[in-house]
């Protein structure tokens, strides 16, 4: 659980905790982002490298030839290789925030510990993600144990996906799912707004 704010620096912590991981593939959902992070690791003097479908497939391939050489050890990426790549020993899998789709949530966390090997995968949440993430946790039937915020960094959001399920519209103001505004009022068999 954490802030929009903080992710950079959860990120980067995760990182540092984990010098030892060799392969570590990043997952955010847009291009916009994953070019920013890619940006952000690597004034960190990360070895990383960014897919997404602004590449072509040939820079693609050449980008995961590097990783599988372990010539670069993280790649951010959107889910454009969260399916049918075949890397194996990837140590650690990051979602930047929670996928909408609890499938795409599995074919990411399927990228580690394949073929009897450890891995890890670690989601970061942020208190809009909640509700989504509530929602994958149902579908595996399974409740996913929630990490406690490093100190440093501040505090967390509380986790409540039911609170998380109000969300704003284009006008920025909040409501409840997909209710109309207006009811219909049927009983006289007109279609009027009360």
């Amino acid at each position: 659980m954490c802030y929009d704010r903080q992710k950079n620096a959860l990120i980067n912590h995760i990182l540092q905790k984990n010098e030892d991981y060799q392969s570590i593939i990043i997952f955010a959902s847009t291009r916009k982002k994953v070019g920013e992070l890619k940006s952000a690791l690597s004034k960190r003097n990360y070895d990383v490298e960014a897919v997404s479908s602004d590449l072509e497939q040939k820079e693609r391939e050449a980008v995961l030839a590097k990783f599988k050489a372990k010539k670069i050890k993280i790649i951010v990426s959107t889910d454009v290789l969260s399916r049918g790549i075949d890397i194996k020993d990837i140590n650690l899998v990051v979602n930047y925030g929670a996928p909408r789709d609890a499938e795409e949530y599995i074919h990411r966390i399927g990228r580690t510990a394949r073929a009897g090997n450890n891995g890890h995968a670690i989601t970061l949440v942020n208190e809009e993600d909640m509700y989504n993430f509530a929602g994958i946790e149902n579908l595996m039937e399974k409740e996913v144990p929630k990490i406690a915020l490093p100190e440093a960094l501040g505090d967390a959001p509380t986790w409540n996906p039911k609170k998380s399920k109000k969300r704003k519209n284009y006008s920025g103001k909040k409501h409840y799912g997909n209710k109309s505004k207006g009811k219909r009022n049927n009983s006289k068999g007109n279609n009027k707004k009360k």
